[in-house]
Parts: structure tokens; sequence; C-alpha cells
């Protein structure tokens, strides 16, 4: 077992010797089987690595169809997968006589790799990996948490006598490096670089699906190493199904210079699958298609998908239709002239009361979502979120850079809740993940920019925890206006005290304890979540709609009937990045119907969202007025007015003494109608942001003399 334990030698499987009792076999009857095998099943999969090597190496062989083929080879490449791997890429080696050698090839050399995939699964866990299945071919799922650099590690040695100039080339995956020279006896043997042949390798650390831990028990963690076309394949952050031999390989002296007889553990990876898809990603079949299409012809649709979007929860239609325009997205790979791409991506906000219901909604789009991630504000951090540097253990103690929430869901949908408990240097990580989708990292020397193609969907509390329906919903809003602007709609929802309303929430509720189905309380019919799943990405694999004239016409006139309507009331009730927002919407509408073209009933569901959240949020109480400055500053314009009018009159003040008193001012805002509770509000507020101080109490001054 000595290859086995030796750390610094290849891990790979190109050896004709059974490493369990290190007697050399002769494998040639079972490459014949697998030239057989190869050439009966896998001839098309063969010419094409062929025509594409070296760009491709490797072919991927269903260990069901070996096992259909030779059940005893089929087991025997359980027991001794090394042996039988090496067997195989021989067999595959002999396909390739005929190619002829480019410049490529011979920098690659013809190392063709067979890659068994698909391995009866036995429901192993990592936890339970034990000494018995030490050069066993095992296969195993997880998470993939670390990856170190690539590095290049010797294959085929040349070794040169210093003394007599002998030279030995020396395949380091089937023997021990040489220490005496055959021809003058004399331990002067050195390594030859130049000489020698290198493979690049990988070390990478898979820890165990938290979904299948049990009793708060911490994940068990296992190393992987792969070489050569396998090195790159996983990122962190992915969920693997991962083929290889166990292996050991030999610890560190103890501390007293003795040896140790602990051996750590990784696995040699053979084959990697990926068990986390994107919604693009997601295999369609025929009959899917036939379904899907079958759905589209309805002329409900829409309303179905809406119904069909957390049916358990009662209400809420606005927000179920945005979260369904949310899960199909807008056209995308669109760029501007400049080549700056444009995003598609859908990002909501949903702030409420205590219990109406919006970590549920979160909750069913996560689960809904094939690539996704919950996270909760009250323990995220802007690392967690974005991206943090650490020492990474497998690479000698360098720094690494390990990907944060929004980073894994890229692709995807993350679900961010608590989001007003974020802590507000944390919450500024967000800015550019929201718009340019990309992370931009600076850290512990590494620079770095990561891809965070992800559409966030956000829930908070108001500022003081529940609505106070007597002041502007604007102001309870405990979210910078900076972020809150990024958000392409925002949701008010407000626990209102309804009879009807109540009595309806309470039944479905009720229904659902009972164990009976809550659609059938308002006979309502819904779409099955996996052909949901199905139908959603398959609109987002295959349609790119674009607006019609109709559809554009709408949009402008929309954007310029309330722009006209804000010049005349002297606010600004709609911006040009809403437009953009509006044109998201409307083609992730024409994709539920399977268009290709954004039609007028596409643009007017998008304006009618828009104007809806404008009329939940973007409306100034006191004028009756739509006014998006509340959402992207904070404050209604006719808020700001009072606020300019308030410091005009402390500046007039200060002319003629050095300390104004409040009170003076509180009398000359009367004069402008402003009341003395808002005189007293924006004192506070200056004061607060510096603007002005207290020097004695119940007078104030400008910080900067005027």
């Amino acid at each position: 077992m000595a290859d086995l334990f030796d750390k610094n030698i290849n891990t790979g499987m190109n050896t004709g010797v059974n490493s369990s009792i290190g007697i050399n076999i002769d494998i040639s009857p079972y490459i014949n089987e697998f030239k057989d095998f190869l050439s009966s099943k896998y001839k098309p999969k063969i010419d094409n690595m062929i025509s594409n090597y070296p760009k491709k190496r490797s072919i991927y062989v269903d260990y069901k169809d070996l096992e259909k083929y030779n059940p005893d080879i089929a087991d025997k490449l359980i027991d001794e997968p090394e042996m039988l791997i090496m067997a195989a890429n021989e067999a595959l080696s002999s396909f390739m006589g005929n190619l002829t050698m480019t410049p490529a090839i011979q920098q690659f050399g013809l190392r063709p790799h067979v890659r068994f995939v698909n391995l009866p699964d036995m429901g192993l866990m990592i936890q339970n990996i034990s000494s018995s299945m030490i050069g066993k071919l095992i296969s195993v799922k997880g998470v993939v948490t670390k990856r170190a650099e690539v590095r290049h590690m010797v294959k085929t040695a040349l070794y040169r006598c210093s003394v007599c100039d002998a030279e030995y080339r020396v395949d380091l995956t089937k023997s021990q490096p040489p220490t005496v020279c055959e021809a003058c006896k004399r331990k002067a043997l050195r390594l030859i670089k130049e000489g020698s042949e290198f493979i690049d390798i990988q070390r990478c650390e898979m820890q165990e699906l938290l979904e299948r831990v049990k009793g708060g028990a911490p994940p068990a963690r296992i190393e992987l190493w792969t070489e050569e076309d396998m090195v790159n394949a996983v990122t962190p952050g992915d969920t693997v199904e991962v083929v290889g031999i166990l292996k050991i390989k030999q610890p560190d002296m103890t501390r007293n210079r003795k040896k140790s007889f602990i051996y750590a553990r990784y696995i040699d990876v053979v084959s990697v699958r990926s068990l986390q898809r994107d919604f693009e990603e997601i295999v369609i079949t025929k009959n899917d298609e036939d379904k899907i299409r079958e759905l589209a012809a309805r002329p409900d649709i829409f309303d179905l998908l809406t119904e069909s979007v957390a049916s358990g929860i009662y209400g809420h239609k606005e927000v179920k239709q945005a979260l369904v325009l949310q899960l199909f997205g807008g056209t995308r790979d669109k760029k501007m002239p400049g080549g700056a791409p444009i995003r598609d991506d859908i990002h909501i906000l949903l702030i409420g009361d205590p219990g109406v219901s919006k970590s549920r909604l979160l909750q069913y789009i996560a689960e809904l979502a094939p690539k996704s991630i919950y996270v909760s504000g009250k323990s995220v951090s802007s690392a967690g979120l974005t991206a943090s540097a650490e020492r990474d253990e497998l690479d000698e103690g360098g720094w690494t850079l390990k990907a944060g929430a929004l980073v894994l869901a890229s692709g995807g949908i993350a679900s961010i809740d608590e989001f007003d408990k974020i802590d507000p240097r944390d919450r500024a990580a967000l800015h550019e993940a929201m718009e340019s989708q990309t992370i931009s990292v600076a850290k512990a020397g590494i620079v770095a920019r990561m891809r965070a193609k992800t559409a966030i969907l956000a829930a908070a509390n108001p500022k003081f925890g529940r609505f106070d329906i007597n002041r502007p919903i604007g102001e309870q809003f405990d979210i910078p206006p900076t972020l809150l602007s990024r958000f392409d709609l925002i949701f008010p929802m407000i626990d209102t005290m309804d009879t009807k309303f109540d009595s309806a929430v309470a039944d479905k509720i009720l229904y659902a304890h009972k164990g009976k189905d809550v659609d059938e309380l308002e006979r309502t019919e819904v779409i099955d979540p996996v052909l949901m799943r199905k139908y959603i990405a398959y609109t987002r694999q295959t349609l790119r709609p674009r607006l019609s004239e109709e559809a554009m016409k709408h949009i402008k006139g929309f954007y310029l009937e309330l722009r006209a309507l804000g010049k005349k009331q002297n606010a600004v009730p709609i911006t040009a990045r809403q437009i953009e927002g509006i044109i998201r919407m409307a083609e992730a509408s024409a994709k539920t119907r399977l268009s290709e073209v954004v039609e007028l009933i596409d643009a007017k569901r998008a304006t009618m969202l828009t104007e809806h959240m404008l009329r939940s949020v973007g409306m100034d109480r006191e004028t009756g007025e739509f006014d998006i400055d509340i959402v992207a500053t904070g404050n209604p314009k006719s808020k700001m007015d009072k606020l300019n009018t308030v410091i005009n009159i402390i500046e007039e003040l200060s002319k003629s003494v050095d300390e104004v008193d409040i009170q003076d001012v509180i009398s000359e805002a009367k004069s402008y109608n402003i009341q003395r509770y808002l005189v007293e509000q924006i004192i506070r507020e200056l004061i607060s942001k510096g603007e002005i101080y207290e020097p004695t109490p119940g007078h104030i001054e400008f910080t900067d003399k005027r």
C-alpha cells in the first residue's frame, strides 16, 4: 500500500499494480473487454472526443451500461478501481492511433480518460465513510466549500546520476522514486525537471449537505483531489455528486519526530456531477414541452400562475403577480450601445407589519427556484453576502476568496429576510450587486470581480415595527433611499382590520391544519410546483421577447404623462430608472404566454404594478401627488420645501444673533403654515446630520457660519 500512503505521489488511475497487495497483474484481458464495451456503446462519444482532442480529453461512461454489459467487471470496478480504470483508459487510447500529432496534442500527450458516473445510490454520507472503503470506488454528495490553486505534479520523472550521468525515467504513479543509481550503486540521483512530465492537480474541500445532517451536529468534511481536465471543474458553493477512489495520505511527523500511524483520507476524483442547477439548466422533455404549451394556450394563464404562487397564503394579489414576473425575469443578454450589460433580473422589496406572511412568501420562492439561497438579516454580514478572504489550509496557508450568498445564488434568487436588520455598514455592499450585478473585492492583496447575477427578494419591517396609518408610509422605511431606489417594486403589506378578509385568512389556516387541501376552500386551480418550475425554466431557456411598437408607445405615454403631471405639480413622480423596471416586467409578462413579442397587454400589466407601487409608497399624502422622491431621497417634495423654509428662517434670524432661539424659529414658521411638531422634527434631523448644533439648551447655531 506504499503508493496509497505516499503524500507526494500522483493520485491518478494509471497503474497496473493491484494496490491492495502490491503485485503486478496482467490487465490485457480487461483492456480487451473495455475495447469491446466502448466500441459497442460509446463509439459516437469517442469520435467526438477524438475530433475535439485535447480540448476534450474524457468521455463519461454510465456505470449502469457497464453493469448490463458485464456485471463481473462492474463489480470489480467498485472493488479494484485503479486497475480497472487503468484498463479502461488504455482501451480508450487504442482508438486514438490515427490521431495527427499537433503541437497542442504533443503538449498534453495522449492521455484520454474514462470517467464513470451514475454509481448505485447507496445514500453514503461523508461522516459514514469508513476504513473498509479505502481503495474502493465510492459515490458521495456534498457542497464544495474550498478550492486551492492549481498545482503541477510530476507524473513521469527523469532522474540523472551526478556521478556517472546514467538516466532513469520513472512513472511515479506505478513506483516509488529511486534513491540509488543502478549503474554505480551510489545515492547520487537528482530530478531533472526539464525532462520530466507534469500534470495539473488541484485540491478542494467538500462538506456534508446541511439538509442531511441531523441533531445539529457539525457537517463532516473530506478533501478532494482532481487532476488534468478535472481541475477547476467545481466552484465553492456548488452542490455536487463526486465519484472517486477513497485513499489515505501519509501524515506529518509528530512533535517528537516520531512517525505517526494515523492517516488522513481524501477522494481521488474520477468524475463530478453538479446537483444544483439554474432555471436554464433544468432538462425539459418532449412531454414536458407539450404540457407547457398546453398551459400557455390558456387565456387565463397569468391568473393561473398567480394563484399557484404560495397558494396557501390568502390575498396579496399584486404581490403574487410581481413574484411571478420576478421568477420569469426579463430578456437576457441585452447590452447598451456602448457594450454595458442591461440587468434583466427584477428586485422586489416587501415591507410589512408582523404576521402578514412575508417570510412565507420568501420561503416559497426559495423552494420553487432550483438555485436559491435564503438568509436572514439578523445573522448576515457584508462578507457573508458578497465574498470573504480567508487563509486556505489546502494551499499552504495562502489567502483565498470564499463566495458569499449573492455570488452562490448567481443565476437564481436570493431571499433576504429581515432586510432592515442588516448592519448599515454591511448593507452598503449591496449597491453594486443590485445594479451592476457584480461583486468587486479588494481584500488581503486579492483584487477580483465576481459575478452576482441574482434577483433579490427582500422582506423588512417598518421603522417602528408596525405601520402608522396617520403617517406617510414612505417615511416609515428603515432602509436608505439609495438602496430603496434599486428595487423595481416595493410593496407595503399592511395588516388591516377587515372582517371578510380576516375570516378568509382564518379559514385558509384552519383547513391547512385540518389536513385538507387549502385550494378546496376556494375551488381554485393551481399548477403543480414541479411543472411550474419547468414552465419557468423553459421560458428562460428559449424566449428572448422584444418590445412591439404598441408596447413601446404605451410605456412612453405612461412615462410622459406622469412627468407632465409632475411638472404641473412641481414634483418628480417617476424617473428614467423606472422605465427599465417597467420594460423588465413587460418582458417577463410576455414570457408567461410563451410569446417572443411584448404586446400591449404586457406593457399595461407592468405599468399597472408600477402605478400600484406609486400609489402605495410614492404618493405624498399631504398634497395627494405622486412623488418618487419619497423613495429616491426619503422625503417628499412638500417636506423638502418646508425643510428649506426652516433653514432660511434660521439663516435670517442668525444675522442678528449668534444663537437662534428655537421658539423664535417655531413662531416664524407658523406664518408659513408649518406646524410646531414638524419644525421640531426638522431641527432634530439637521442636528443629527451635523448641519446645526445646540450650543446651549433651546438655542441653535449653524456648524459652518453662513
